[in-house]
């Protein structure tokens, strides 16, 4: 009752808007009434009813709840402190309010602002140019992205795993592995990866395809950017830092999967009425975002089967980058190394690069705190290590984990002997280094917290989402449910 009441005084100010204690907002509520909207938008597309489905977007975006749901996610991701070209931020009650007023647009009036263009670097060392919309703009990509998604979720590919709710690189790395893991699972691997795929994208084929007003996605994606004082067209591509980018960028690509399962055939050896042999031509396909791999038995199947993925890509405007490596050699997908033993066993382990690459976060940590108390040291390293190590608790990495923590152990040891000039070195070494709790070895600790060990993390199994599964759709209400605990218990230290 208590709920009811709150979501009655929103519904009575929708006049003057800003007049909401933004704080006062129950917010369950308001997913909850969007979500039965996006329900209703799932089973309309899934029936082929498109008026339906168009009325039911209108409907959507028109609302009070979408349009709060939509400024809320905004004012609150990662991205919140960072502004677009008129240098706004929601960073009040007052503001959000005000802009979930200001949603209330007529699309014939409504004209998208420059992006801000940032660059952030690469692992290869390369920028990657970002494209910053104005806070409102990311409101109003967020309030259609609600429209979309349901859509895009009914019509993706079922082994599509990037930008999607629900799914993660655990579930891609899940998938590879049962694809490749099987008796008779395909030991060749096409690798590919899509050049520029946000920077190259067709803006004609997005009008002509993505469900949503013309007018909308023209204003999005030929907004242009500015850089050093100067505007940039653009004419192609989907700029990375938009809200609305991902889910673009997924439905293009959509379709490959289709492609791959054209190819699928048996064939089989006849003499005299009687079969020889029959033989299926098993592949595989898994897509993180614009990086996808397929495995098959035969290169001469994946070369045709490439050059139809190329004719599917070249519609929509993009190229694609490829490379072909036998299992039994090893390949990486999604920083997780796959490599099929005589044995045929599949073993998962973090790649080299990563392990490198956070052996340098950590000598990093060690270098910047250097001078600082061994509080702050151990405050800073622990978010990292966790993280790593429940990114790759799902794979083989004991004994990587075993090499890491000796690594930290090293470089705890130097930070302790550079702290105090090498002098007293077994006197200082009692002070700082104790057991780590229900573990023999030592780390450093300074007596309330320790440096986490990785090797104390118990590996388990992952379970991979449905392939079907859509979040969007009511029948799967309960498998979402029981799944949500599932993972629950499974990271449960």
């Amino acid at each position: 009752m208590f709920k009811i009441e709150r979501y009655k005084v929103i519904e009575s100010c929708k006049k003057d808007i800003t007049h909401i204690n933004w704080l006062a907002v129950d917010f369950d509520v308001v997913e909850q009434s969007v979500k039965i909207l996006q329900n209703r938008i799932v089973k309309a597309k899934l029936t082929g009813r498109t008026r339906m489905v168009k009325k039911l977007q209108s409907l959507l975006v028109k609302s009070l709840n979408a349009r709060i749901l939509a400024v809320k996610r905004v004012s609150e991701n990662k991205g919140k402190k960072t502004a677009g070209v008129d240098g706004k931020l929601l960073d009040t009650s007052i503001k959000k309010c005000k802009c979930v007023d200001e949603l209330k647009i007529k699309l014939p009036d409504y004209k998208s602002m420059p992006l801000k263009r940032i660059e952030i670097p690469k692992k290869n060392g390369k920028l990657r140019p970002l494209g910053i919309p104005t806070m409102f703009d990311r409101s109003l990509q967020a309030l259609y992205k609600l429209a979309l998604e349901p859509i895009a979720e009914v019509v993706a590919d079922k082994n599509s795993y990037g930008f999607r709710p629900k799914r993660s690189t655990q579930d891609a790395m899940k998938q590879v592995w049962i694809c490749t893991s099987k008796r008779n699972g395909g030991e060749w691997i096409l690798e590919a990866d899509i050049k520029g795929c946000f920077d190259n994208i067709s803006h004609q084929w997005i009008y002509d395809n993505i469900p949503l007003v013309n007018r909308l996605l023209k204003q999005w994606l030929k907004s242009g950017f500015i850089k050093d004082d100067t505007l940039f067209p653009t004419d192609s591509g989907t700029p990375q830092g938009g809200i609305i980018s991902p889910i673009l960028a997924n439905m293009v690509l959509d379709g490959i999967e289709e492609v791959v399962k054209r190819h699928k055939a048996r064939f089989q050896k006849m003499k005299d009425g009687v079969i020889l042999y029959r033989h299926t031509n098993r592949l595989n396909f898994i897509r993180y975002a614009d990086d996808f791999v397929i495995t098959g038995h035969s290169p001469k199947y994946l070369r045709l089967l490439q050059k139809d993925i190329e004719i599917f890509l070249n519609q929509r405007g993009l190229e694609l980058s490829k490379e072909k490596t036998h299992i039994r050699d090893g390949f990486n997908f999604l920083g997780f190394n796959f490599r099929k033993y005589p044995n045929n066993k599949v073993i998962v382990k973090p790649t080299k690069d990563g392990i490198k690459s956070f052996k340098s976060k950590i000598k990093e940590i060690f270098k910047k705190y250097n001078s600082s108390s061994l509080s702050m040291l151990i405050t800073k390293l622990n978010p990292l290590l966790r993280g790593w190590a429940n990114y790759y608790r799902f794979v083989n990495s004991k004994v990587v984990f075993d090499k890491i923590d000796t690594y930290i152990w090293r470089k705890s040891l130097n930070w302790m002997k550079r702290i105090h000039q090498r002098k007293e070195t077994i006197k200082y070494y009692k002070q700082y280094f104790k057991p780590f709790p229900n573990y023999k070895s030592d780390v450093l600790s300074d007596g309330k917290q320790f440096v986490y060990r990785l090797a104390t993390l118990p590996l388990k199994e992952f379970i991979k989402i449905k392939s079907e599964a859509n979040p969007y759709d009511k029948s799967f209400d309960e498998y979402f449910i029981k799944r949500y605990f599932a993972l629950k218990n499974l990271t449960k230290v």
